[in-house]
């Protein structure tokens, strides 16, 4: 068997003396691994970097086997930010968590059109605000969405400040307000309210962290992947509530 797809690098990972093993988010194929001999080699080490984008040729004798890449490279959105540490965390933050929590070879075309998305954002302004607007995409692609339509609590839905942990809904200012240090911040920017800004960002980062962890890591007895931890902490929080909430989950420690 054998096609040929856009992809983006996810993850490398030596297999034997000279060759890697190579996970791919594919655009027709989804999150899809195959063996690259000679990966460990000077030549193609540029190649196989997480944040590439390449065109990719899979062939395998059954569609079950781990089969082979021979790949092309496209463009390397890694070493256009190889000097920047923030856009480079967030780079390998994002490749973690979709090489973690994609479901294998299942097709989500979404899910590598917004990955493209946020790795033509990060030669931009707001690269930090698109990378917290790419987790909600993921949330809601892989079938867990937040609603901020309207408040949760039956307040006025022009002054929406909070999500429910529980049942991630957002929450007016007013009807949250005894509640609020049970409820996670929501950033302005996410309803179109301003531009954002570190704070905001910091926000962002908590609320989506936490329902990524709860509804994608959490059910596998995993922790957010270090890389997705490392970006939240160049964004320090001035508010502990998610921390907090975070604390009622058993696998959290690892991820503080």
């Amino acid at each position: 068997m054998r096609w040929q797809d856009e992809a983006i690098v996810l993850g490398v990972r030596p297999h034997g003396e000279a060759s890697t093993i190579v996970q791919l988010l594919t655009r027709s194929y989804g999150r899809h691994a195959g063996l690259v001999r000679g990966g460990q080699g000077a030549r193609l080490r540029g190649v196989y970097q997480a944040g590439n984008l390449v065109n990719a040729v899979w062939s395998g004798r059954l569609a079950e086997h781990l089969g082979s890449f021979e790949c092309e490279l496209s463009r390397s959105y890694a070493a256009a930010v190889l000097d920047d540490p923030d856009r480079l965390a967030a780079l390998v933050a994002s490749t973690s968590v979709c090489e973690a929590a994609m479901p294998e070879r299942e097709p989500h075309p979404a899910c590598y059109e917004g990955l493209l998305v946020l790795l033509e954002a990060l030669e931009g302004d707001h690269w930090a605000e698109v990378y917290v607007r790419w987790e909600m995409g993921l949330l809601a692609e892989l079938g867990f969405g937040l609603d901020l339509t309207c408040c949760a609590g039956g307040g006025d839905n022009d002054q929406l400040g909070y999500v429910s942990p529980k049942s991630g809904r957002a929450v007016s200012l007013s009807a949250g307000a005894p509640y609020k240090e049970r409820l996670l911040p929501l950033p302005g920017f996410l309803l179109g309210r301003g531009e954002g800004g570190t704070k905001e960002v910091s926000d962002g980062l908590a609320l989506t962290g936490f329902f990524v962890e709860r509804h994608l890591f959490h059910p596998h007895n995993k922790p957010l992947p270090k890389a997705r931890q490392r970006l939240a902490e160049r964004f320090p929080s001035v508010d502990d509530s998610a921390s907090r909430l975070d604390g009622e989950q058993s696998t959290s420690e690892s991820s503080r």
